[in-house]
């Protein structure tokens, strides 16, 4: 009787992981700043590709902060995983660079830029995937869009801004704090020439800190409308109807570079893909509620857009 309640145990064992193991996942250092998870599909020889690139602040591979856990990347990369599309995800330099409590305050944003084409073409040389898709979220749009050019076989936008990122901050502080309105327009003004200032209201510290203008002066040179313009590629542009970041407008703007897109505007779903049915209180809890799923509707508009581009 012992015997056969082990052998029970074990065959009930071997079913568990059987079923746990829905794709193969594999760990990969692209650099020695840029670790990632490339997730491949099950019984799929040469699958496509989805790379995915973060959004701003120091996010990793997951799409978490450290204070923020919602897991928005690391679900999308499943969902794309279990629909017979890989995906490979990674943290942002600065992510190792905090861990070893090494960062380099001289970073730029041409260096995520640097760092996404180094992923990119990490994969076009290995010559293990049929067609290789860019995914960019937020900040990382941007990014997907300027590396995706000669280089990828499609490009997909999430919750991408459709100005430059100066325009992105003087929208925001129209809204919420117009008495800096001017002050920042000034700053913005300075760091176009490519110089520094520490003439801003303490209250903008942490927009124009000035270990970080360099950074957003680098960072605002790029237009998002123009970068678009650029690709002779399958686009695809989605945003979420409640996305407390980026409006649907912005993908409206990207769609007009771009004529030539897909867009999907998703009803609910907010900037972490969630689906948000209440108001703004359960919009920003779900920034750290790593259990909600997320939208549905987000895997099946890139499932279908990667399917369709024979």
């Amino acid at each position: 009787m012992k015997y056969q309640i082990l052998f029970i145990l074990l065959v009930c064992t071997l079913i568990v992981h059987a079923q746990e193991k829905q794709f193969n996942t594999e760990d990969l250092s692209i650099t020695n700043l840029i670790d990632g998870t490339l997730l491949t599909p099950l019984n799929t020889p040469k699958p496509n590709l989805a790379i995915i690139i973060g959004g701003s602040g120091p996010t990793d591979r997951d799409g978490n902060q450290s204070f923020l856990k919602n897991n928005s990347l690391k679900k999308l990369a499943q969902q794309l995983t279990l629909n017979n599309i890989a995906s490979f995800r990674y943290d942002k330099r600065i992510v190792k660079q905090l861990k070893h409590n090494n960062i380099d305050k001289s970073i730029t944003f041409d260096d995520f830029i640097s760092d996404a084409k180094d992923v990119l073409d990490y994969f076009k040389s290995k010559n293990t995937f049929n067609k290789i898709y860019v995914i960019g979220h937020s900040q990382g749009s941007l990014i997907g869009m300027i590396i995706s050019k000669d280089k990828a076989d499609g490009y997909i936008s999430i919750s991408g801004p459709g100005e430059p990122i100066d325009q992105v901050i003087i929208q925001q502080l129209t809204t919420n704090a117009p008495m800096y309105l001017e002050d920042s327009k000034k700053v913005f003004a300075i760091l176009k020439t490519g110089q520094t200032t520490t003439d801003f209201p303490a209250a903008l510290a942490s927009i124009f800190n000035i270990d970080v203008q360099p950074f957003i002066s680098n960072w605002m040179s790029y237009n998002p409308q123009e970068e678009i313009k650029k690709l002779k590629i399958p686009i695809l542009i989605i945003n979420g109807t409640k996305d407390l970041q980026v409006k649907e407008e912005d993908a409206n703007k990207l769609k007009a570079a771009a004529p030539q897109a897909s867009i999907k505007l998703i009803k609910n779903m907010n900037h972490i893909f969630a689906t948000i049915e209440g108001e703004s209180t359960e919009n920003s809890k779900s920034y750290n509620e790593p259990e909600r799923e997320i939208a549905p509707e987000l895997v099946t508009s890139i499932v279908q857009f990667i399917q369709n581009n024979k």
